[in-house]
């Protein structure tokens, strides 16, 4: 066996390449796509077909010296190629050479936690405000710091808020039916989730439990846990994973004032 057949049986047993060569015309195919096309003279040609599944076939030779020895030259160089890129050793040196990349997940649930927080309002109730030309905005020194231990609320109609919820200029406090709510401390101080854990915080959003521990009252309204609940898991440790990277802020929330004893009962 000569180079030249040699070379159209490798490819052929490595299924990586096929060819056909036309009057004036020679295409080199591998892995179907298009690899070589190139020119002889008018009249001139050699016509070879190569089945993926067989031995190669020779239909037609019609050839002279020079055309010969630039087919030679032009296959076994694509021929040699083809066959050093699929064999064994050099997937191995390919394996070697290229690292296997790691996504970076604690950063990509931390930026997925940020983003869940600014697109589920809590910013609405969990962060002072501070007012400006365009109104209430977040106040950015004490953002997610929750109700703010040294704000008095004004005094109220209770007979008004029988039928009605208000709500404080800063959204922090809620009074209705229920009693008067205060929003939580969401930052990663001591005073609010700090030294809560990843399990604390699903069960205070699933099930509505007070800092998500069993035996406590039911979180109070306006908190839509309710809704929240609905949130896949990874979306709600995304969140804790970056209140947890919230700048610290010492902020200890008033107590809940409960117009009724039966809202402390767990349910």
């Amino acid at each position: 066996m000569n180079l030249f057949s040699g070379i159209l049986l490798a490819g052929c047993l490595y299924k990586v390449y096929s060819f056909t060569i036309r009057p004036n015309q020679q295409h080199l195919t591998i892995n179907g796509k298009l690899a070589l096309t190139y020119y002889l003279d008018l009249g001139k040609y050699v016509y070879l077909e190569v089945d993926r599944k067989n031995l190669p076939i020779i239909r037609s030779i019609l050839f002279n010296s020079k055309i010969m020895k630039k087919c030679y030259l032009a296959f076994s160089v694509l021929g040699i190629i083809c066959i050093a890129c699929n064999s064994p050793k050099q997937k191995e040196i390919t394996k070697a050479v290229v690292p296997k990349v790691e996504p970076n997940t604690v950063v990509d649930k931390v930026k997925r936690g940020q983003q869940l927080v600014a697109s589920v309002g809590c910013n609405d109730c969990h962060s002072p405000k501070i007012m400006t030309d365009r109104g209430p905005e977040v106040d950015p020194e004490r953002r997610l710091s929750g109700h703010p231990s040294h704000e008095t609320l004004p005094p109220y109609d209770k007979e008004t808020a029988k039928s009605y919820v208000l709500f404080s200029m800063g959204s922090t406090a809620a009074i209705g039916p229920w009693g008067t709510s205060f929003s939580a401390n969401l930052t990663s101080d001591e005073t609010g989730i700090g030294s809560w854990t990843e399990q604390q915080f699903l069960k205070a959003i699933k099930e509505g439990k007070f800092k998500g521990m069993d035996g406590t009252r039911p979180l109070l309204p306006p908190m839509p846990w309710t809704e929240y609940r609905n949130l896949p898991d990874e979306d709600l440790k995304a969140i804790f994973a970056y209140l947890k990277t919230v700048k610290p802020i010492d902020n200890v929330v008033p107590a809940a004032i409960l117009s009724t004893p039966q809202l402390l009962e767990a349910k």
